[in-house]
């Protein structure tokens, strides 16, 4: 599609969590579809909060016995899972680093600082650190002295980061979110809805989600026009 004089709105709510290896997949993929349609999209992001475990324990979980637990895989099964995630990975500029002893760990923390985010407009700019603190630089993102440091790294302000974290102020939010999106059959994630109408399951490669863009400009530009 060609560039337009007139850039398009496009809210995106992305359904995740940040111990989600397919939503990092998932997101780039969908970056990486944008990147081609240049001027044709002004995009909004909104990351909505989703547990994948949402009853882990503070210590969490050995990642393969979890997944053992959780999916009845194998050894060998997930071994092949992780290979195709760093390939995936490589090739989409995002490096996971998948370590003997790797645990999953509660992730109700860290949606609740990036409800915080979002008021500042680095909410994708934190989620992206967090994605990196778990799964390239092998860091606890429950511990929040981990959280804190992503907050800063990122531009915003410990202090208040630590302080958010501590009083719980954001726990309600955080919960009524992720109730509405239940409530919207979003039980696997990631989920996408663009336009607020438009739902894309999973984390699809680049030129599926060219061809449902492409799909809904032509919609949203004929139902702006009136034909």
């Amino acid at each position: 599609m060609p560039e337009t004089d007139r850039s398009m709105p496009l809210h995106i709510d992305i359904v995740s969590d940040v111990v989600c290896p397919w939503c990092v997949v998932g997101y780039l993929q969908l970056q990486k579809a944008l990147a081609t349609m240049p001027g044709v999209f002004e995009v909004t992001v909104r990351w909505q909060p989703f547990e994948l475990n949402p009853q882990m324990p503070p210590e969490g979980q050995e990642l393969r016995e979890h997944l053992r637990q959780k999916y009845g895989s194998t050894p060998q099964q997930g071994s092949a899972a992780r290979q195709r995630l760093v390939e995936f990975g490589q090739a989409l500029g995002f490096h996971f680093d998948y370590y003997d002893g790797m645990r999953m760990v509660n992730t109700f923390r860290a949606h609740q600082l990036l409800h915080w985010a979002e008021g500042f407009g680095l909410q994708t700019t934190l989620k992206m650190a967090l994605f990196e603190a778990f799964f390239s630089q092998r860091q606890d993102v429950n511990d929040p002295a981990v959280l804190v440091r992503c907050a800063q790294d990122v531009g915003l302000d410990a202090v208040e980061a630590s302080a958010v974290l501590g009083d719980g102020r954001y726990e309600d939010d955080v919960r009524r979110a992720q109730r509405h999106w239940q409530e919207r059959e979003v039980y696997a994630v990631p989920a996408f809805f663009l336009q607020e109408r438009y739902q894309v399951p999973g984390a699809q490669e680049s030129p599926t989600w060219i061809r449902l863009l492409n799909k809904i400009h032509q919609r949203e530009s004929h139902a702006a026009s009136g034909s």
